[in-house]
């Protein structure tokens, strides 16, 4: 019994030492787009990071306690270090639910690999929203048209698409000027109400690595947004980015509008890596929804999972 006691010790210290690592390797991407990417994970290695610290409190002793709770709650402080700017840092004036001209605007990942489109549909049918946008949606623009008949179509290229139930009075859709394997696909429309016109641009990034691929990316986008005005500028995409990176946060600075989606976890909603694993909860906040100081943010919330492997996210907005 003692060696089965001093084993899983051993293996406890060695599950503290990898998390204070990885902790303490991601905060070098405020220097490295590689290390970066490990900033993506910070909530996961904070709750592995708990497990070594709950066994040193109630079953570790001497120094061997000590070094352990030491090293576990270094990780454990590390990680919320870079998780907590997301939750403190300031937000607008919100609007109230009784606010006149309001939109809803779903964000959503289809998924090219969704086994129930039948079910996605009927979904974004029964939510009756202002705007859709839609990533991932080449194997099922047909259908989409075909099955949500109410809403105008704006396509960038088939990775992207704006539904709008308004007709834009104009279509904003531009080549980025960049390499096909840099160029993410946009999408973006301008529509008019009462108040005037506002724009409505979508997109859809690539992964975190390799390095480099998205902080391009995320100029590129930038560079696009800072053609349009920005006061009622919506802005929403799946940019597989969470907002603990510093990518996100410098995107954040550079774009010039207030991210509604404050730590929305967003993926995976079931299975997952082309379905061979599951997961009981989503873990990573990547799909996002921006919008300009014209609008206040009634609500934002998840949706349910609907065949995609992303969960849909609802942002109501008000003028």
């Amino acid at each position: 019994m003692e060696h089965l006691r001093t084993a899983f010790a051993g293996l406890m210290m060695l599950l503290a030492l990898c998390c204070l690592a990885w902790a303490a390797a991601a905060h070098g991407g405020r220097w490295s787009m590689r290390l970066d990417a490990l900033t993506h994970f910070a909530p996961l290695v904070l709750a592995v990071a708990i497990i070594p610290t709950a066994y040193a409190s109630f079953a570790g002793s001497g120094w061997p306690r000590v070094a352990l709770l030491s090293i576990s709650g270094g990780a454990i402080a590390l990680s919320a270090a870079l998780i907590l700017p997301e939750y403190l840092r300031p937000k607008s004036e919100p609007a109230p639910a009784t606010s006149a001209d309001q939109i809803k605007v779903i964000q959503l990942n289809f998924w090219d690999r969704n086994a129930t489109p039948d079910k996605t549909i009927a979904w974004l049918k029964a939510q009756d929203a202002d705007i859709v946008v839609l990533q991932e949606i080449c194997r099922f623009s047909g259908r989409i048209a075909k099955e949500l008949p109410g809403y105008h179509r704006t396509i960038g290229d088939c990775r992207v698409m704006i539904l709008s139930k308004a007709e834009p009075v104009r279509r904003v859709v531009e080549p980025l000027d960049a390499d096909k394997y840099l160029r993410p696909p946009i999408a973006a429309a301008s529509f008019r109400d009462a108040r005037g016109e506002f724009t409505v641009a979508a997109t859809h990034y690539g992964w975190p690595l390799p390095a480099g691929r998205q902080q391009a990316q995320g100029r590129l986008i930038s560079g696009f947004l800072a053609t349009l005005p920005k006061d009622r500028l919506i802005f929403s995409g799946d940019l597989n980015s969470t907002p603990w990176s510093f990518a996100r946060r410098r995107e954040d600075t550079m774009f010039g509008l207030e991210r509604r989606t404050r730590a929305l976890f967003s993926w995976p909603a079931g299975r997952f890596t082309g379905g061979r694993l599951r997961s009981p909860f989503p873990f990573l906040p990547i799909d996002q929804v921006y919008a300009g100081p014209g609008w206040r943010t009634v609500s934002v919330r998840r949706g349910p999972s609907i065949g995609s492997d992303h969960y849909p996210v609802v942002a109501v907005l008000a003028p």
